[in-house]
C-alpha cells in the first residue's frame, strides 16, 4: 500500500533541506531525547526563531510554511514535544511544567541563549510557561489559539463549545471519522481530502 504521508514527509525533508534545515537528536538527559529541526549553520547570527507545535501532528508538519519562507532570515528551531514526532522520554511526568524545562534545556545545548517563541495552541501553553521559567532565554513570543494556562473553567468552556466531554475523545481519535473531525476543528478551511488520508494520518501519528 502506498503510503501518501510517507511520501509527503520524503518531499518535504527534500525541501527543508534545500533552505538550509537538518534534523538533530538532542539528550536531555539519559532517556530524555528532544527531536529538532535546526539550521545547518549555526554559527550565522539570524535572530533565533522557535516554534512550538500543537497537540497532534509534529513539529515539521505543523510548521512546515512558516519554517520554508523563514528560514532564510532567522535561525529556525522546530522541536517535537516529548511523547510526539522523534522526542521521547522513559521519565513520568507529563506536565507543561516538564515540556517547558526539556525545551529550555534543549535550546541551550544547541547554542541559543535568546530567542522569540511561536506557540500554537498546546505549544502556546508551553511558551508561557517558559517564558515565566526562564525569562532570560525567550526575548519575545507570538502566541495564538491558547490560554496561558488551562485552568478547569476554561477547559469545561472550551470542551462545550466544540462539542466533546472529554479532551481524549476529541484529542485521541480513534476512527478516520474522528480524525476529520479534529483536523476540522483545529484547523481553517481545511481542504476537503480523501478518506484514505484521514486513516493514514490515524495510523501514522496516533499508533492505531
Amino acid at each position: 500500500m502506498v503510503r501518501f504521508l510517507s511520501i509527503y514527509k520524503t518531499f518535504l525533508r527534500g525541501a527543508l533541506k534545500l533552505v538550509g534545515m537538518t534534523t538533530q537528536a538532542v539528550e536531555i538527559e539519559p532517556g530524555t531525547v528532544l527531536n529538532f529541526w535546526l539550521p545547518t549553520d549555526t554559527t550565522n547570527n539570524k535572530p533565533a526563531l522557535v516554534f512550538l507545535h500543537g497537540f497532534g501532528f509534529d513539529g515539521i508538519l505543523t510548521w512546515q510554511f512558516q519554517v520554508l519562507d523563514l528560514a532564510k532570515t532567522y535561525a529556525v528551531y522546530v522541536p517535537d514535544f516529548l511523547f510526539f514526532g522523534g522526542s521521547f522520554t522513559d521519565r513520568p511526568e507529563r506536565t507543561v511544567e516538564f515540556q517547558s524545562e526539556c525545551m529550555a534545556r534543549g535550546l541551550r545545548k544547541l547554542g541559543v541563549e535568546k530567542c522569540t517563541l511561536v506557540g500554537l495552541s498546546y505549544g502556546g501553553m508551553v511558551a508561557f510557561k517558559m517564558a515565566e521559567m526562564y525569562p532570560d532565554l525567550v526575548e519575545s513570543m507570538v502566541v495564538t489559539c491558547s490560554v496561558m494556562a488551562l485552568t478547569e473553567s476554561v477547559s469545561n468552556a472550551a470542551l462545550q463549545r466544540i462539542g466533546f466531554s472529554s479532551w481524549p475523545d476529541y484529542l485521541l481519535p480513534k476512527t478516520a471519522d474522528g480524525t476529520k473531525t479534529l483536523l476540522d476543528i483545529a484547523t481553517y478551511n481545511l481542504p476537503r481530502l480523501p478518506q484514505f488520508i484521514y486513516k493514514e494520518i490515524l495510523e501514522v501519528l496516533f499508533f492505531l
